[in-house]
C-alpha cells in the first residue's frame, strides 16, 4: 500500500506505506537519529520477533527516495476482571532535520486509518504531553486506563478510532 500524501516542505512528494523488509536497516537508523541512541531501534526489532506485531500498521515515510520517518502500531491488553485488546503506538519518529514539518502527523494519520480498517477500535501512547493531543489523544485516566509503570498521567493517552470504543474497558496495560 503505497500513499502518495502531498507536498512536503521542500515540495517534494511524501510517501507513506507499509515496511518492506528491506526498509529494516533505514528504520532502525531513522529512529536511532530521532531518539538519539538504539533503545527504540532495538524495540522495534523485539516487536517484529513477537506475536503482537501487526506487519500492515509498520509504516515509513519516504521522500526523495529516502526514509524519513517510521511509526509502529502493535497490539497490546488491557486488563481488569476482562481482557481488551488494543494497539500501542512505539515508537514513532521522523529524522531530525525532517522533524516539525508534519511527517509525524501524517504518520499517526495513516497509521490510524489503517488500524481501523483493519478492525481495532483503540490505541495507547506513552508520549509527549503537548503533541499527541493534536492527533485527538486524550489522558488514558479519563477511561481509568492505566500504565504498567509510573509515568506521568499527561503523558499517557488513548485514542478511541470508534466512539465509545474504550467504555467500560479500565484496567491496566500489558506490555509483551
Amino acid at each position: 500500500m503505497e500513499i502518495i500524501i502531498g507536498k512536503n516542505f521542500w515540495s517534494m512528494d511524501l510517501l507513506i506505506r507499509k515496511e518492506e523488509k528491506k526498509d529494516r536497516k533505514d528504520i532502525y537508523e531513522v529512529n536511532k537519529l530521532a531518539f538519539g541512541q538504539e533503545n527504540e531501534s532495538k524495540l522495534i526489532d523485539k516487536i517484529r520477533a513477537g506475536d503482537n506485531f501487526v506487519p500492515e500498521l509498520s509504516l515509513v515515510a519516504k521522500t526523495n527516495g529516502r526514509i524519513v520517518g517510521h511509526i509502529l502500531f502493535s497490539k497490546i491488553k488491557i486488563i481488569r476482571s476482562s481482557v481488551f485488546m488494543t494497539l500501542a503506538l512505539a515508537p514513532m519518529a521522523v529524522i531530525p532535520a525532517f522533524q516539525k514539518h508534519g511527517i509525524g502527523s501524517d504518520l499517526i494519520k495513516k497509521g490510524m486509518a489503517k488500524a481501523k480498517e483493519l478492525g481495532f477500535d483503540s490505541i495507547i501512547v506513552l508520549g509527549h504531553k503537548d503533541y499527541y493531543p493534536k492527533s485527538g489523544f486524550e489522558i488514558a485516566s479519563k477511561w481509568n486506563i492505566k500504565s504498567p509503570f509510573e509515568v506521568p498521567d499527561e503523558a499517557f493517552m488513548a485514542f478511541e478510532l470508534t466512539e465509545k470504543a474504550l467504555e467500560g474497558k479500565a484496567g491496566i496495560i500489558k506490555y509483551p
